[in-house]
């Protein structure tokens, strides 16, 4: 095994065990729900921590990324990651698991965007698309995570001893991946934090993220919503929807850089697009629950390289540094994930369910119009971001 195939290998295991502690944590809400007896409002409010703090450490992740280098804060990254999740099972109180959703958060996102960074100079090795199959580990892992937390319920382990299990591999993995990595010799020295305008192409890159972030937020939390309200499934059934959206997502990933080396980036954005478009539309227009099933699956491969793809392109802008492109395109593409679902829900109180569907839809053909329309900035861009595949 050469080199740069000893350094991917790395880093996707470093991109599974990052998927691997959101999952771990997410296994257990429920846990954390029934030990301090929270509400499903309190509980709503809490969960709003990991978004805040993802979003508060976009900046930091991207200035620090920048001046010490992705692989520097991939170590320390990965270590405060761990503590962070460990952190959550030993709260005593809501305050406390509060500050600690709020810390996993912003350990996560950097981790987010150093991985992302690391990622994009071995795509730069292979000189061909390849960071979809590094998001699409970080998928598997949401299935693996589920696998091993409801393995620890049975065993009827506590959350911390769980979180203990998933930290020593974290940091095992770490200590034989670390020096694989790829060391940055030239830092751009942006001195400070990333807070900045992005120049046109990497707000229209975000702009395509902010929407495919929208329609992910969208099928994460009113998938079965649908399912149950406006198709009226069998309770047994409700799951499948959210399933089926996943495991398309996760498996679109593995199968978009191929397609992206063969047809480009540009173009598989505007297939994305027109896939959530069409998805979404199916389960409005034919809202059983196969055709629903089958939206929501054809909304998981048009979503799966959406954030990858724009993560690529926005890595080889020629004004700022990758992690600096990155952190803006991701503090614009997380704002979708925040606005999505309760802008559903507005929605779905002025007029119903299906109307909110139709309306993320239209945010997809979104993703195909921004990806279509010819301006100068984009187009003259394109043949550099696209020549790579």
């Amino acid at each position: 095994m050469n080199l740069l195939r000893k350094r991917r290998v790395a880093l996707s295991g470093l991109f599974f065990l990052a998927g691997l502690s959101f999952a771990s944590w997410a296994s257990r809400i429920p846990d954390f729900q029934q030990h301090f007896d929270l509400s499903e409002g309190q509980l709503g409010t809490l969960l709003l921590g990991m978004p805040l703090g993802s979003l508060l450490a976009l900046p930091l992740a991207g200035w620090a990324v920048d001046k010490y280098g992705s692989r520097r804060v991939i170590v320390a990254g990965s270590i405060f990651y761990a503590i962070s999740l460990l952190s959550l099972g030993y709260t005593q109180s809501i305050i406390q698991l509060g500050v600690a959703v709020m810390f996993f958060g912003m350990m996560g996102n950097i981790m987010n965007i150093s991985l992302n960074t690391q990622a994009l100079l071995v795509e730069d090795g292979y000189q061909r698309s390849i960071l979809a199959s590094f998001h699409g580990l970080w998928s598997f892992a949401g299935f693996a995570g589920a696998g091993i937390g409801a393995l620890m319920i049975q065993l009827g382990w506590a959350p911390v001893y769980h979180y203990w299990v998933v930290s020593i591999l974290m940091l095992v993995i770490l200590g034989s991946s670390f020096q694989l990595l790829f060391k940055e010799e030239k830092r751009t020295g942006s001195g400070g934090l990333v807070l900045r305008k992005p120049d046109a192409l990497l707000l229209r890159v975000g702009l395509i993220g902010f929407f495919g972030m929208m329609c992910e937020g969208c099928m994460f939390d009113w998938s079965g919503v649908y399912l149950k309200k406006v198709v009226m499934a069998e309770p047994h059934l409700v799951p499948l929807g959210y399933v089926t959206f996943m495991a398309a997502m996760a498996s679109g990933r593995f199968v978009s850089d191929f397609l992206a080396n063969k047809w480009t980036k540009i173009v598989m954005l505007r297939i994305s697009g027109g896939l959530i478009f069409s998805g979404l539309l199916i389960a409005v227009a034919f809202p059983s629950f196969i055709s629903s099933v089958i939206g929501f699956l054809l909304v998981g491969f048009g979503t799966a390289s959406v954030i990858p793809l724009s993560y690529s392109i926005a890595g080889r802008s020629k004004m700022y540094a990758p992690s600096i492109a990155l952190a803006l395109v991701s503090t614009i593409s997380f704002f979708g994930f925040l606005l999505g679902p309760p802008l559903i829900g507005f929605i779905a109180e002025l007029f119903n369910l299906q109307i909110s569907f139709a309306f993320i839809a239209v945010m997809g053909m979104c993703i195909t119009l921004l990806a279509t329309v010819k301006t100068d900035i984009f187009f003259a861009y394109k043949k550099n971001a696209d020549s790579l595949t």
